[in-house]
């Protein structure tokens, strides 16, 4: 399987993004698809994540009231759309991809594949 995030870039602080994670291979086995950031130094933090079967979301309290991770699954994409960025959003996202099931999705180890990154950065 392979997953090709892309639509980073640089913002001003109150604009948005929209990224798109594009899944290839044996898609009928997701069970999930997150979105997670690292920003230099740090963990890899959770952000979004959405069921493959019935697109139930959740998200990081970060991340509430701001983004919205959505999936298309005719086009075997997900998407986080980001409004009102902030600084403190500059990280590289990852998305990934999730085959088990269970309660752990915001647990980075849970997860299967990962794409490769795409960097936001967010200026004031």
């Amino acid at each position: 399987v392979q997953l090709q995030a892309s639509g980073g870039g640089l913002v001003q602080a109150g604009g948005s993004l929209r990224l798109s994670c594009a899944v290839s291979g044996r898609t009928f086995s997701s069970s999930a698809m997150g979105w997670f950031r690292q920003a230099p130094g740090k963990e890899r933090d959770f952000v979004a994540v959405v069921s493959w079967s019935d697109g139930i979301t959740y998200y990081a309290d970060s991340a509430k009231g701001r983004f919205t991770i959505s999936r298309d699954k005719a086009k075997n994409t997900v998407y986080l759309q980001m409004n009102s960025l902030k600084p403190e959003d500059t990280s590289v996202y990852y998305c990934a991809l999730r085959t088990r099931g269970g309660s752990a999705y915001t647990k980075a180890q849970s997860y299967d594949d990962w794409g490769q990154g795409t960097q936001v950065t967010v200026s004031s």
